[in-house]
C-alpha cells in the first residue's frame, strides 16, 4: 500500500523523486515524506502529514535538492498518521530509511536497540530498522555488508531503500514480501515499489524477487539473492502506453477505467480462443495435463476478487461440473482445511501482491494440492512467479482505488479457465463451449452497449444523492455482482449498501425497507425472472423504491416508485460481466454528486501488501 522511490544520478532528482510519489498516490496514504544528500553531502529530510501537494510544496521553500535521495508515501500500520511517523526514518544525521510492511520482532528489536543507547523518536515499527542497520554499519564499516546482516534480524515483510550520507554514491534496496522493482537509466538508476512510479524517467526495468538485496549506483546494479549469492535479475521493457497514469478527457481515473473495459476485456481474450474453443496452452504448457487431472477446485481471493471468486463458482459447477469451494484469504489461511483429492488451487488478485492471498498459497506447499493457478493482472507479481499456472488479464494500471477493470477481467479470465476445465475433462460439450466462445467474442460489444447509457445511469444516481442505506439484490450467479454492487457504493460513496440474495428478502432485510432505502437489482432474462420479480413486488408492497438493471426482454417496465434500465440483451453465463458495468457506473454517479473523493477514497488503500 505504501509507495516508494528512489534515485541516484547525476542531475537533481528532487522532482523526480514527488513525481514518483504522486503517480502512486492511487494506493492509499496519510503521509509523505523525501530525505536527499544535498551538494554539500548533508542528508536533508521533509516530512508532511497529508497529500503529496503539501511536500512538494515545503520542498520548493526549503530548496531540498541533490543527486541521491528516497521518498515515501505512508499507510499507518503502527503509530497514528502524522508527521512524526512519516517516513523516511533516520538514525543520527547521516543514514536514512523507507519501509513498505510490517516488521514483527520490532517491539524486541527496539528493547534491544535502547539498551546499546538509541532513541526513539516515532511509534512505528520502521524505525528500530534504521537504528540496527546504524549499528550494524558501526560494526562493518560498509552499507551492502550492514544491511545484508541487519535483514537476517528482520522477520515481516518489508521493502527498503537505504541511503548514507557517509556512502553517497549507492542507494541499496532490500526485498522481502513487499515489491520493489529498479528502474534502468543511462548514468542514473533508480528505485520504486511499483513501475508506475518511474515511467516518466524509464521504460527498462529489473524486478527484485523475494530475499533479494540490491546495490545501485549510477553506472551499475548488483544483486544478491536470499542466500547472498551474486544474481543477474532479468532486465524487460515496459510497453504500456504513459496515458495509461493521464485521465485524459476523464473527470476521474474510475471513470476513465469503466469505459476501457470493452477495450480491456477484448485484450484479456485476444490469443485465447480458437475457432470454436478456449486455447488451453495459453494456461501453461503443463496445463492440458493438469487440468485433466482436476476433480474440485479451491478459489481464495479477498474483496473485489472474491466476488469474482464467488460467479465462479456457479460456472465451474454448472458448466465444467467441478465442485468449487470459493473462500476469503484472510480467513482460509488461519484455518485448518481438509484438501479434497485432485484440487486445483486457483488465487485471484489484481496486483498478484495481496499479502492474505500470497500468504494463503504458501501455505499450500506440501498440503497435498494438485497445483495452483493464479488469474492476475501483473505479469512479474508475486502470485504469478510462486504459482503452478497462471492466466494473466489484460487490464492495465488501475489507478482507481475502487476496482472496475480489474474485475471484468478476472471474470474473463475465470470463464476461460472453466471453458478449458469443461473441455480438457469432457464435462462440457463441443457446441456448448463453441457457443460460448462467440459469446465472449461479442462480449466487448456488449459491454460497449452498456456504456452508452452513461447519461441514463447518472440521471437515476440523483435518487441516491440524499440517501444513506442502499440494498442491492441478486439471485444465482448474479448475487456475487449485487455484492460487487453494494461493495462500490460503500467504497466511495460512503453510503451504507448490503447485498442478499433476493430470496432472503422475507428471512430479515425486508424489515429494512421503506421509502428511504433505494433497492438495486439485476434482472438477466433468465429461468428465476419471474421468481425474482416477485421478491421485487415485495420491496414495492413496502413502499420501497425500485432501481432495476434488467435484460431487454425480460419484459419489466417503469412504474410507480420502480425506475426500470434496460440493458443489451447477453447470454445468461456472462451476464455477470455485463451487468457489473451499470452498478460501477450508478456508484461513481453517486459519489460524484456527494462530493467524495472517487479514485482515493478515505481510510483505503489500493493494493493491501500487507496484513
Amino acid at each position: 500500500m505504501c509507495g516508494i522511490v528512489g534515485a541516484v544520478a547525476e542531475r537533481n532528482i528532487s522532482a523526480i523523486l514527488l513525481e514518483g510519489l504522486k503517480r502512486l498516490e492511487y494506493r492509499g496514504y496519510d503521509s509523505a515524506g523525501i530525505a536527499v544528500l544535498d551538494a554539500s553531502g548533508t542528508l536533508r529530510r521533509l516530512r508532511r502529514s497529508g497529500k503529496v501537494a503539501e511536500l512538494e510544496r515545503a520542498q520548493r521553500a526549503e530548496e531540498l535538492t541533490g543527486r541521491l535521495g528516497i521518498a515515501h508515501t505512508r499507510w499507518a500500520t503502527h503509530g497514528a498518521p502524522c508527521e512524526r511517523n512519516a517516513h523516511p526514518h533516520l538514525s543520527g544525521d547521516d543514514l536514512a530509511v523507507v519501509h513498505n510492511g510490517i516488521i514483527e520482532n520490532h517491539e524486541a528489536l527496539r528493547a534491544q536497540l535502547k539498551t546499546l543507547g538509541y532513541s526513539f523518536a516515532s511509534d512505528t515499527d520502521t524505525e528500530v530498522i534504521v537504528h540496527l542497520l546504524k549499528h550494524k554499519l558501526g560494526e562493518f564499516g560498509d552499507l551492502t555488508v550492514a544491511l545484508k546482516s541487519a535483514v537476517k534480524e528482520l522477520h515481516g515483510a518489508y521493502g527498503l531503500a537505504v541511503i548514507s550520507a557517509k556512502q553517497p554514491d549507492r542507494l541499496l534496496a532490500a526485498r522481502s514480501g513487499s515489491p520493489l522493482v529498479i528502474g534502468l537509466g543511462l548514468g542514473e538508476n533508480f528505485l520504486a515499489s511499483d513501475q508506475l512510479a518511474l515511467r516518466q524517467v524509464t521504460d527498462r526495468f529489473m524486478y527484485l524477487e523475494e530475499g533479494d538485496i540490491a546495490e545501485i549506483r549510477r553506472d551499475s546494479v548488483q544483486i544478491w539473492d536470499a542466500d547472498g549469492q551474486p544474481v543477474q535479475r532479468e532486465s524487460v521493457q515496459y510497453h504500456e502506453g504513459a496515458e495509461a497514469a493521464d485521465k485524459g478527457e476523464y473527470r476521474h481515473f474510475m471513470l476513465k477505467e469503466i469505459h476501457e473495459q470493452p477495450t480491456v476485456v477484448q485484450r484479456t481474450l485476444e490469443g485465447r480462443l480458437g475457432d470454436s474453443q478456449v486455447l488451453v496452452q495459453a494456461f501453461g504448457p503443463q496445463a492440458a495435463e493438469l487440468f485433466a487431472k482436476v476433480r474440485n477446485v479451491q478459489i481464495v481471493a479477498c474483496g473485489t476478487s472474491y466476488h469474482a471468486g464467488m460467479v465462479a463458482r456457479y460456472w465451474l459447477e454448472e458448466l465444467a461440473g467441478i465442485p468449487c469451494q470459493v473462500e476469503v484469504a484472510s480467513e482460509f489461511r488461519y484455518r485448518k482445511v481438509v484438501v479434497q483429492p485432485d484440487t486445483l488451487f486457483v488465487t485471484i488478485s489484481q496486483s498478484g501482491e495481496t499479502a492474505d492471498t500470497l500468504a494463503a498459497l504458501r501455505n499450500t506447499k506440501g498440503a497435498g494440492y494438485l497445483a495452483s493457478l493464479t488469474v492476475c493482472n501483473v505479469g512479474i507479481s508475486s502470485l504469478v512467479r510462486e504459482s503452478d499456472l497462471c492466466l494473466l488479464t489484460q487490464a492495465g494500471p488501475e489507478i482507481g482505488v475502487a476496482s472496475t477493470k480489474a474485475f471484468t477481467t478476472q471474470l474473463v479470465g475465470l470463464m476461460l479457465l472453466t471453458l478449458a476445465l469443461g473441455q480438457v475433462r469432457g464435462t462440457l460439450a463441443a457446441d456448448k463451449e463453441a457457443e460460448l466462445v462467440a459469446e465472449l467474442r461479442r462480449l466487448p460489444t456488449r459491454l460497449g452497449e452498456a456504456l452508452a447509457m452513461d447519461a441514463t445511469v447518472e440521471k437515476i444516481a440523483e435518487h441516491f444523492a440524499e440517501k444513506h442505506h442502499t440494498l442491492f439484490l441478486g439471485r444465482g450467479a448474479q448475487y456475487p455482482v449485487a455484492m460487487e454492487g453494494a461493495l462500490k457504493l460503500k467504497e466511495i460513496s460512503y453510503i451504507h449498501a448490503e447485498s442478499y440474495p433476493a430470496g432472503e428478502l422475507k428471512h430479515g432485510p425486508l424489515a429494512l425497507v421503506d421509502a428511504d432505502m433505494p433497492v438495486v437489482t439485476v434482472a438477466p432474462n433468465n429461468e428465476l425472472l419471474e421468481k425474482l420479480k416477485s421478491n421485487l413486488q415485495e420491496v414495492r408492497a413496502r413502499g420501497g423504491e425500485l432501481i432495476v438493471f434488467a435484460d431487454g426482454a425480460a419484459g419489466m417496465e417503469n412504474g410507480e416508485g420502480t425506475y426500470v434500465v434496460n440493458m443489451p440483451s447477453i447470454h445468461d453465463a456472462l451476464a455477470p460481466v455485463l451487468f457489473t458495468l451499470p452498478l460501477q457506473l450508478l456508484s461513481y454517479y453517486v459519489a460524484v454528486l456527494r462530493g467524495t473523493d472517487v479514485d482515493q477514497p478515505r481510510n483505503l488503500a489500493k493494493s493491501v501488501t500487507v496484513e
